[in-house]
């Protein structure tokens, strides 16, 4: 897939692309996801503000995988994850400390359907570590936020349910009263272009933004079966040029 992929994706679909786009968010608005167990309103205005415009940010990351998934997860990332340029996560703080870049590319097909691609790479040589597709969409009186993970031919698509945090953060879980959340597999067949799509059982993932004395923090934590493998410890801070 790699940093290039939305670039191929707008010239495939018709669609007009605008590279590292500036003063833009993974979400247009958190009004878009408005629920039963959310209200924008109660959102602290730096945490709307990265989900709205998430290129004023700068990221800094720790990871923390549990030791018994390390091995597997590291002959995955050297034979998949990094030939692939997707779902490369950093295997430590070592790794990490090379620094994350974070940008935007947009595609507009249609107005009312803007497609956001949100990629983080390593900053010393634009190693990509995740390529995500971001669209809010509705059904009933729920919104959600999706994410697409390209791969060949295929797709992994996390659909995730907003749920308020008393801290007035805001969590996305992939689990939830609806049966909308959760994670998704797409197969596009080439010679026949029929498509098929699958649940995947077991998997499951939160995302936590809130604001701690001050600083603004994400946690993301994924579980295999019940059991916890990683956390990702986000701190994000505004950019110098936004700063002055």
């Amino acid at each position: 897939m790699g940093t290039g992929y939305p670039q191929d994706l707008a010239e495939t679909i018709g669609g007009l692309y605008v590279g590292d786009a500036q003063d833009v968010g993974i979400i247009a608005s958190l009004d878009a996801l408005i629920g039963p167990d959310f209200d924008p309103a109660t959102v602290d205005p730096l945490v709307r503000e990265f989900y709205e415009h998430t290129t004023r940010f700068k990221l800094d990351i720790v990871p923390e995988w549990r030791m018994w998934v390390r091995p597997g997860y590291l002959l995955y990332r050297t034979l998949v994850a990094r030939p692939l340029g997707q779902a490369n996560v950093p295997m430590n703080q070592r790794q990490a400390l090379r620094g994350i870049d974070s940008r935007i590319d947009t595609i507009e097909v249609k107005k009312d359907l803007p497609i956001r691609v949100w990629i983080r790479s390593f900053a010393d040589n634009d190693e990509p570590i995740y390529v995500g597709i971001y669209t809010t969409y509705r059904h009933e009186d729920r919104g959600y936020v999706s994410v697409g993970f390209p791969l060949p031919e295929a797709s992994f698509t996390a659909t995730l349910e907003p749920h308020a945090r008393p801290d007035r953060g805001l969590t996305l879980a992939s689990t939830g009263p609806s049966s909308h959340a959760g994670h998704y597999l797409t197969y596009i067949d080439p010679s026949k272009g029929e498509l098929t799509t699958l649940a995947v059982p077991g998997f499951r993932e939160e995302l936590h933004v809130f604001v701690d004395a001050g600083q603004l923090r994400a946690d993301h934590t994924f579980w295999i079966f019940g059991l916890r493998f990683l956390t990702l410890r986000y701190r994000m801070q505004r950019r110098k040029d936004e700063s002055d």
